[in-house]
């Protein structure tokens, strides 16, 4: 039997764990000396060499490794001759201790040759890089001769065969070498891997080929590589840096440790602007030359028109086919040429591929590649060609393209052409082209104090396109505030625009202290010459007190909005608001209510009619929540939630599925609420709003404290409150806590939840968020009632009965109730449970009604009356069914079997083989507490049993499976949930002493 061969040496090549798998499975199968071959083909830069010298250095101390090279880089070796690329005679390790090995290993890691061979590979901390191999002398040889010398050479001992760069070798080695390799089978002892460009050469081979690092892998390299490659710094790299070297990286290692190794240790920590563009790329475009050079010319023209045509486009857009065909022509390219280059690959030996109407260049570098590769006049003439195309077909769809192909071909600044720029960039373009547009006028302004207006411009409409990254990095190359003349437009804005940017991005992923501060003064800056910008300052530093929590910080924002020049149901709006956080709640309501219906009828909602804007519709949703009309929030969230499809921007999805998801858990509608949601967390992360995401995993929290499961509220809650504690966001903090605290109640905990509620609902430094911790009141009552601690809730309940007088939640008065049945004496419970459920009835809503049910249900049982139990519990049952509450239900049918009656379906043997089926229901549930590892004291609180009772059905367990002590009950049950936390032990009484072996426990 012999032992696999794991790949492993001192480097880490990052992003390519299944590339070294399929190499693992390669050499285990060497090693039991059967043959194979596996072809990594890749464009320049990707790290297939890096790959070649893993399996190299992984097989070395198990058999002899040849390793070939084309003798030269680029152009060179694409026209090699016969005697300088082959296979000599296969030598062992010794190949890589020779001077050419040492002298190729000494550059730093995650460099490369000019024939694009990258390492990707960060050094480890107690080795030095993978030594690189030796090239030998080739010589050309029939697949026969070359199968032969293989065989004689490895002295019985299995060989692998290293072919670097074999799209470089001359035909007769390269089909030579792909012959041998199809010839390789079982019993063979040869292994074949072969590093190439994606060409033709190696079709019929099994091929993995190797695309660009995704963004962890090419950001964990570039961490790596900042702590320990030749421009290491002590300090971190700038944010803004960081983004940047990854954006034009685009996953090549080679050419993202190229950027990273051209800059100085204070441009990689931000106190030196970047260069624009980075240097250090230059390398590996010129890594393309042999495969563009080879090509026919008019390839290489098509190409070059193709390439300059995406620079008007949104990155990863390409260019459109039709564009492409009328620039070839006029260009003079033949017609039949271009209909195969545009309708099929081999024209452009892939380079240039169609999806639908659009060409991409295959790799994206590529396009970059033939740019830099063609001389200054021929770019600026395929410019100048586009340009006239775009400007003849007319219309506003190519007026901001033919402009922009002018900018890629002038020369130098020009500012008439950048005016016409910024004059062009406004709607119907998206921001994203919006975006493009100001920042080329700004690289064509030779004015300074403009320059940077435009940059600044560019900015914010990068941040509505929900670009960040691109936005800070154009923020960067903003100077410092200097006086502004009246000549700047009014696209451009200001003094005050690079505030106000900096705090938009802010308010999406930063502190929301930080926010607020740099949008007041945002907003100070502008309202002179940009009252439009000013106000949308100040609503965002209001928006970030609102979920700081800081109802002073909201007034103060709100308290600066001239309303009068934006209509009266904006002014209903801001002055609603702030009666309602100034304690003037009848008042505030009156005017929220014109929000919605500013005629006075409340039949239909008009403000769903009237109001086209997203950002309007989005405040009526706020409006009608703070009301507590929750259908009608529902029916304002899906309608602005389609005005932002449509309308844009789109940096206010998450926001609008945010808005919908929670009024969709307030009405009880938690699977839509969970959808939304989700694709909410989608959109909030390719936008990169950070802080929209802890906000809609809170909203997923609730929605998995009703449906389950409990692991996935949990994860939901790490993941709002990582994201909420550091920047300061109190609501999703809040709404985070209620869900594990909800959660612990469907799990039998009141306890714990109401340890965790406690401090949200109850004055003092940790209370919740302003606008939701009432909500969680009831929450809190029912954990603290099942725990036992049922008189400390008088100030909370009068508190939400207030909150219940005012709110037209239809769930409010419900829930009053069903607090008033819990504290009440038992004289009174009956007859106030039996009001929580005319409530209930009369407002709709599965999920809280079957809560109600099943507490009544279980006072009931409490109470000994067993019987008349059975009718709510069952009814609560069916009800968390309906609504997919599955923790809910099986607490609800824990109760109901407890209560004598069986339930079909739900009761789990959890020790297999019927171990269980021997026990009463009753005995069944306190069996698997014990397991859990609960205490007879917190069995009886999560089964509203007495302790004795507890004890006494314990010891039958006991006597039933045959089992001596609780260690042993909960081998045989064996693990089946999380354990149950242990609350503190009580000091045991010296008159009672309990063996360990006793079914009373501790």
């Amino acid at each position: 039997m012999t032992s696999s061969t794991t790949v492993r040496s001192p480097h880490r090549l990052y992003g390519r764990g299944g590339e070294l798998a399929i190499i693992q499975g390669l050499l285990t199968r060497l090693r039991q000396g059967d043959g194979g071959a596996l072809v990594l083909a890749a464009p320049p830069g990707l790290g297939r060499t890096a790959l070649l010298r893993e399996a190299a250095s992984a097989h070395r101390s198990r058999g002899p490794v040849l390793y070939g090279t084309a003798s030269a880089a680029g152009t060179a070796a694409a026209t090699a001759s016969a005697d300088s690329a082959g296979l000599p005679d296969p030598v062992g390790p010794a190949a890589y201790t020779g001077p050419a090995a040492r002298a190729a290993s000494a550059g730093r890691a995650g460099s490369a040759d000019r024939g694009g061979r990258a390492t990707h590979a960060a050094p480890a901390d107690r080795a030095g890089p993978v030594p690189a191999p030796e090239p030998f002398t080739p010589e050309p040889l029939t697949p026969e001769e070359l199968l032969a010398r293989l065989r004689d050479g490895s002295t019985g001992r299995p060989l692998l065969v290293c072919a670097d760069d074999a799209h470089a070798w001359d035909p007769a080695c390269r089909t030579a070498l792909a012959a041998a390799a199809r010839r390789l089978g079982p019993g063979s002892g040869v292994g074949i891997l072969i590093a190439a460009d994606d060409g033709p050469a190696f079709a019929e081979l099994p091929t993995r080929r190797l695309g660009p690092l995704d963004e962890d892998a090419s950001a964990a390299l570039l961490d790596r590589l900042a702590g320990a490659g030749a421009g290491a710094t002590t300090d971190p790299l700038d944010p803004v840096v960081r983004a940047e070297l990854l954006r034009e990286g685009a996953g090549n290692p080679r050419l993202l440790t190229a950027l990273l190794g051209h800059l100085t240790p204070g441009r990689l920590t931000g106190r030196t602007p970047l260069p624009s563009p980075l240097p250090g790329a230059e390398g590996v475009l010129e890594a393309y030359a042999y495969r563009l050079d080879a090509l026919p010319a008019p390839a290489r023209a098509l190409l070059l028109l193709a390439a300059a045509a995406q620079e008007h486009e949104p990155a990863g857009a390409g260019t459109d086919a039709l564009l492409l065909l009328r620039a070839g022509t006029r260009a003079g390219l033949p017609r039949d040429f271009l209909d195969d280059a545009l309708f099929g690959p081999a024209a452009t030996e892939g380079l240039l591929q169609r999806a639908g109407s659009r060409v991409h260049f295959s790799p994206p570098l590529a396009a970059r590649a033939v740019l830099h590769h063609t001389p200054p006049a021929r770019r600026r003439a395929a410019h100048e060609l586009l340009a006239a195309l775009l400007g003849e077909a007319g219309g506003r769809a190519g007026t901001l393209a033919a402009l922009a192909q002018r900018a890629c071909a002038a020369p130098g600044p020009d500012h008439a052409l950048a005016a016409r720029l910024e004059a062009a960039a406004t709607a119907p373009y998206s921001h994203a082209e919006r975006s493009s547009a100001l920042a080329r006028a700004a690289v064509l302004t030779p004015d300074p104090p403009l320059r940077s207006a435009r940059f600044a411009a560019a900015a914010e409409q990068a941040a509505h396109a929900g670009d960040p990254d691109r936005a800070r990095a154009l923020l960067a190359r903003t100077a410092a505030p200097a006086e502004t003349g009246s000549g700047l437009a009014p696209t451009t804005g200001g003094p005050g625009l690079a505030p106000y940017v900096h705090g938009l991005l802010a308010l999406r992923s930063g502190p929301a202290v930080d926010a607020h501060e740099a949008l007041l003064a945002a907003a100070a800056l502008l309202g002179p010459h940009d009252p439009g910008r000013a106000l949308h300052a100040l609503l965002g530093a209001a928006d970030a007190a609102w979920v700081r929590g800081d109802a002073g910080g909201y007034l103060e924002a709100m308290g600066r909005v001239d309303p009068t020049p934006y209509g009266d149901t904006f002014a209903s709006y801001r002055a609603g608001m702030c009666a309602v956080l100034a304690g003037r709640t009848a008042e505030g309501h009156a005017l929220l209510r014109r929000c919605l219906d500013p005629d006075g009828s409340a039949e239909g909602h008009p403000v769903l009619r009237r109001c086209p804007d997203p950002a309007g519709l989005l405040r009526a949703g706020v409006a009608a929540l703070v009301l507590g009309e929750v259908a009608a929030a529902c029916r304002i969230g899906a309608r602005a939630l389609g005005a932002v499809r449509t309308r844009g921007p789109e940096v206010l999805l998450p926001q609008a599925l945010e808005y919908l998801a929670y009024a969709e858990l307030r009405a009880g509608l938690h699977a839509a609420a969970r959808a939304h949601a989700l694709e909410g967390l989608h959109a909030a992360r390719r936008t990169g709003q950070p802080n929209s995401s802890a906000r809609l995993h809170a909203v997923l929290a609730l929605a998995a404290s009703v449906e389950g499961p409990a692991e996935a509220c949990a994860a939901h809650c790490d993941a709002a409150l990582a994201g909420a504690v550091p920047h300061g966001l109190a609501q999703p903090a809040t709404l985070a806590t209620w869900a594990r605290g909800r959660a612990d109640l469907a799990a039998g905990r009141p306890e714990e939840a109401a340890a965790r509620l406690g401090p949200l609902v109850r004055p003092g430094p940790r209370q919740g968020h302003f606008a939701v911790r009432t909500l969680a009141v009831p929450c809190y009552v029912e954990a603290v009632v099942l725990g036992g601690r049922g008189g400390e809730l008088s100030s909370v309940v009068d508190e939400f009965a207030a909150w219940a007088d005012r709110t037209a939640d239809p769930q409010a008065p419900a829930q009053l109730a069903r607090c008033r049945a819990l504290t009440a004496p038992a004289d009174e419970a009956d007859a106030r449970y039996a009001e929580a459920l005319a409530h209930h009835d009369r407002a709709g809503g599965d999920f809280e009604r079957a809560r109600t049910l099943l507490l009544y249900g279980q006072w009931l049982r409490r109470r000994r009356r067993t019987r008349e139990a059975r009718t709510p519990l069952r009814d609560a049952l069916v009800a968390f069914q309906r609504c997919s509450a599955r923790a809910w239900a099986e607490r609800a049918g824990g109760e109901l079997r407890a209560a004598g009656e069986p339930v079909a379906g739900a009761v789990r043997d959890t020790g297999g083989g019927g171990v269980l089926s021997a026990l009463t229901p009753q005995q069944q549930r306190i069996a698997r507490c014990v397991a859990e590892g609960a205490t007879n004291r917190e069995v009886a609180l999560r089964l509203s049993l007495s302790p004795r009772t507890v004890d006494h059905h314990l010891r039958n367990v006991f006597a039933a499976l045959s089992v001596r002590s609780r260690t042993e009950l909960a081998r045989l049950l064996g693990p089946q949930t999380s354990p149950m936390p242990r609350t503190p032990r009580t000091p045991r009484s010296p008159r009672s002493p309990q063996s360990p072996q006793s079914p009373q426990g501790p």
